[in-house]
């Protein structure tokens, strides 16, 4: 069962990534949101020191990526609980996460590309791709929340495929050393025709359209492709070669379910910081919260402080269940799908009232709570938007397929 204390294990961890949080995403975080697109290299550096926290930890997890299913990291045996690099990897995105998101995003080698090779990929490809940073190109023009509906083809041509489409949105897609790129392989099939391939930043066939300007997460370039007759070796598609119309959109979708709880992971961190400047700011203005009175007695501010903190624990929990499920190898589409609603949703919410308890100060550029008003949007659209989560968790609370449920 779940044990809600974060694991004294994670401890120094979790401490780590709050310093790194606070002395250095904070300091720079105002700078790489008006330098859009100036790449951050005072992260290359701590991008090292998180592959040595890894390299030399049986825990992992140390940033965003490198969660896989199951992953243990504490020797247990198959029927133990496990707190393993999911809930670690969450736990330390959380706290970076009060730092900066887009910063976050901007850590070399912490793709959710990334986490994409690690939910789904073989043993021969997690070693041959280690230690790279790879972006995750799911997005289309024409498809977007809906990842059945991928346009981008893959033919196989000998011991290649040739992939030819659009992919728009991809996160870190031009400093990023790999793009994991989700194609279809017949477009007659369906959902279980879609696979993803790892390609070469370099490779000739992807090329860089431009570079979105965007609302919020500014450090972080957002990047359009264009693939055109892009060759990949075979043995750079993930998962399974062949097609399985009853199940074959499985595997795909279990990168979802390892990387929308990191997602949750992010919003949760966000919703944090928000909530622990503006009760920084309510103190100075007089204003306390009695967390033993009824709320009915306390002050307006005080109310909607209380409000918002709730929220913010419900989000936080359903994203550890979601994490914990995965290092112990228990189908958790549901509850993924569930942290990533409630947080995205939430983290934008309060984000909002936060900025209007904070009235003038919120607003303007003198704190950072105007910039993560704006960052937080992202996190209730990538990976999934709000509408399409509540529509997978329907599905699933009914038992109903995607054909029958639209």
């Amino acid at each position: 069962m779940i044990n809600l204390e974060t694991p004294k294990k994670f401890g120094p961890l979790v401490a780590q990534a709050r310093q790194v949080a606070d002395e250095v995403f904070r300091p720079i975080s105002r700078k790489y949101d008006r330098e859009e697109h100036a790449r951050p290299k005072e992260l290359d550096m701590l991008a090292a020191v998180i592959d040595g926290m890894n390299d030399g930890s049986d825990l992992g997890g140390a940033g965003a990526a490198g969660v896989r299913r199951g992953s243990n990291g504490n020797g247990a045996s198959a029927d133990a609980n496990r707190n393993g690099s999911n809930l670690s990897t969450a736990l330390s995105i959380m706290e970076l996460c009060r730092g900066d998101v887009g910063l976050l995003l901007s850590v070399p080698r912490q793709g959710l590309g990334n986490s994409a090779i690690a939910s789904v990929a073989d043993d021969e490809q997690l070693e041959r791709f280690a230690g790279r940073w790879a972006a995750m190109a799911i997005t289309e023009p024409e498809a977007g929340s809906d990842s059945a509906a991928i346009r981008t083809t893959a033919v196989l041509d000998g011991d290649e495929y040739v992939l030819n489409g659009e992919k728009i949105y991809v996160t870190a897609g031009e400093r990023a050393e790999l793009v994991v790129v989700w194609a279809t392989l017949d477009r007659s099939l369906g959902r279980a025709a879609i696979k993803s391939f790892v390609v070469e930043r370099s490779n000739p066939g992807l090329k860089l359209d431009r570079l979105e300007h965007k609302l919020g997460i500014r450090a972080s370039d957002t990047a359009a492709f264009r693939l055109e007759d892009c060759r990949v070796p075979k043995e750079d598609l993930l998962g399974p070669p062949g097609i399985e119309v009853t199940n074959g959109f499985a595997g795909a979708m279990q990168t979802f379910d390892n990387t929308r709880p990191l997602v949750a992971a992010m919003a949760v961190g966000l919703a944090r910081a928000c909530l622990e400047e503006t009760k920084a700011l309510l103190g100075q203005a007089g204003v306390t919260v009695d967390w033993g009175a009824p709320v009915a007695t306390q002050t307006a501010a005080a109310a909607e402080y209380v409000a918002m903190d709730a929220d913010y624990e419900a989000a936080y929990l359903l994203t550890l269940q979601a994490a914990w499920m995965a290092d112990n190898g228990k189908p958790n589409s549901l509850q993924a799908s569930m942290a990533k609603a409630k947080a995205g949703r939430t983290c934008v919410d309060v984000a909002l009232r936060c900025v209007k308890l904070a009235g003038t100060l919120g607003y303007g550029e003198d704190l950072l709570l105007e910039k993560w008003a704006r960052d937080a949007k992202i996190l209730d659209i990538f990976e999934g938007t709000q509408q399409i989560q509540l529509l997978i968790i329907a599905r699933q609370l009914l038992g109903l397929s995607s054909a029958q449920l639209r």
